[in-house]
């Protein structure tokens, strides 16, 4: 009897997979852990195919892994907002926006909303989530504090791609200082 190698998936095919999983989560078809599974092994084969032949990680490498789980990411939150904006009426500025993206979209996407929203009113936003979804299967020791950043760079996509289809362009980065809280801060950039 032959034995069968695993399949190997293109770039494309998995970013249709983890799209068409979203989608389905959102219409209640799916399990939360469908989704937390497969984002921790998304994660975990960008980072074994991004390995350097060294078998060491210098802060290029780490770079461009993260470039590539923001980006996909990025193309996830572009679909999801359309998705979640047709029938919704527009949105009078920045702030009202950024509310959306706290109350309706986190829900949609992470099954909460967001527990702090502040800003700067020159454009800066700081969104507090006290139990990040992505965040909540690892475990709440100091020890595992560096491991977060890299299950966060999908999900600064995500936001940054809806936020970019709602015609702002942002910068937005995560920081983890208690797991599994989060805060991810949004940094609008004018025009």
């Amino acid at each position: 009897m032959k034995s069968r190698s695993a399949p190997v998936y293109t770039s494309e095919y998995r970013k249709c997979l983890f799209t068409s999983v979203v989608a389905v989560r959102h219409t209640g078809m799916a399990d939360e852990a469908l989704f937390e599974f497969l984002h921790m092994e998304m994660v975990s084969h960008v980072y074994r195919d991004h390995q350097s032949s060294k078998g060491d990680t210098d802060n290029k490498d780490r770079a461009s892994r993260v470039s590539v789980l923001e980006g996909m990411g990025f193309r996830v939150g572009q679909g999801l907002i359309e998705r979640l904006t047709r029938d919704s009426p527009c949105f009078k500025d920045e702030l009202d926006i950024m509310k959306f993206i706290c109350k309706d979209f986190w829900t949609k996407v992470f099954r909460r909303q967001v527990d702090n929203l502040r800003t700067n009113h020159q454009g800066t936003y700081v969104l507090q989530d006290n139990k990040f979804a992505m965040l909540t299967q690892l475990s709440n020791g100091k020890q595992y504090l560096d491991q977060a950043p890299k299950y966060l760079a999908f999900s600064c996509g995500v936001v940054r791609g809806a936020l970019s289809n709602l015609g702002l362009e942002s910068v937005v980065t995560a920081e983890v200082s208690v797991m599994p809280s989060c805060k991810f801060q949004v940094v609008i950039q004018k025009l």
